[in-house]
């Protein structure tokens, strides 16, 4: 073989390997489980994106790509408002395509993230996803309303589509760990600002929301609520007789955490650990379809706030919820 030859030759063969290579990276892009994200209103957003789009090629988030949203999201909340821009652009730079519909949004991915920051939205936006049969994990809160989730988790058993929701809290430091089995009490305290088209806890209380249920299960059966300047305290009764409350913090510093009594010990909660504990959660439950959070469980956070703000509103009265 002659010099020209062999030039030619080696050319070919990098252009062959080149190739190869795009054909390969396109097909390992085509097998990765693609997401999508309804609500760009919301910093969990550009979290979990980034957690996933930039994981390492050995991690387990690697297998998925954040792939294309839809950015809307509340247009009435001011704060939600504001967010969107922002947020859009910093998903845009993760490598995520905006989309004009949930219709186009859900011909592109095999699951959704319902990220969108007013959950008096949720149910119309939920069963659009719910219908066309794509495993959906809805960010706090589920709904603005018990009837709006049971609603949802209603349709989710008519389509056969998997749903899951949960805030971040219920996996904070320590609280996973714990033998519920033991636990006899709790006193939980969360940041607890609220916001005028929400019931009082579905806004920012509902992390200590899920850390009590988490704790306690899904068997409350009365709450009364103890309204003050710059706090609430939340007291629930359980149907074993175990008492529980929340304190929401709406004035002077605040921070998640808590005391759980047990048979044998007191235990502290720890750290809020950022959302990496419950991501790794969502994406095992796209594959699988189980939920990790019982749709009991979830129906009971949303009839204790629904109790809760009714007990407020009516001066602190015991109110039952509703089962």
């Amino acid at each position: 073989m002659n010099r020209k030859e062999f030039l030619m030759s080696s050319v070919a063969f990098g252009l062959s390997y080149a190739a190869q290579a795009n054909n390969k990276l396109f097909l390992a892009r085509r097998k990765m489980k693609k997401i999508g994200i309804i609500g760009l209103d919301i910093t969990h957003a550009v979290a979990f994106t980034r957690a996933i789009n930039t994981a390492d090629s050995n991690h387990p988030y690697a297998k998925f790509s954040v792939v294309a949203a839809y950015p809307y999201g509340s247009q009435t909340i001011a704060l939600s408002v504001e967010r969107i821009p922002k947020i859009t652009q910093e998903v845009q730079q993760l490598g995520v395509s905006i989309v004009s519909s949930i219709a186009e949004l859900l011909k592109k991915v095999d699951y959704v993230f319902l990220e969108t920051n007013d959950g008096n939205l949720h149910l119309q936006q939920a069963l659009e996803v719910i219908k066309a049969k794509k495993p959906l994990f809805i960010d706090k809160p589920i709904a603005n309303s018990y009837s709006d989730a049971f609603k949802i988790l209603e349709a989710a058993k008519k389509y056969a589509c998997p749903v899951f929701s949960s805030s971040s809290l219920r996996y904070i430091d320590g609280l996973q760990e714990l033998d519920t089995e033991n636990i006899i009490g709790a006193d939980v305290y969360c940041p607890a600002v609220t916001e005028p088209s929400h019931k009082d806890l579905y806004w920012y209380g509902i992390h200590g929301v899920e850390m009590l249920f988490a704790l306690m299960g899904p068997d409350c059966h009365s709450v009364r609520t103890i309204q003050e300047q710059g706090t609430s305290l939340y007291v629930g009764e359980w149907g074993d007789g175990r008492i529980a409350s929340l304190r929401g913090i709406r004035e002077g510093k605040d921070d998640f955490g808590g005391t759980v009594f047990l048979k044998d010990r007191i235990v502290r909660l720890g750290q809020f650990m950022g959302y990496g504990p419950l991501l790794d959660k969502i994406l095992p439950f796209f594959e699988t379809g189980l939920s990790p959070v019982d749709e009991k469980e979830t129906l009971g956070i949303c009839a204790f706030i629904d109790a809760a703000q009714e007990s407020k509103l009516t001066g602190g009265s015991t109110v039952q919820l509703q089962k």
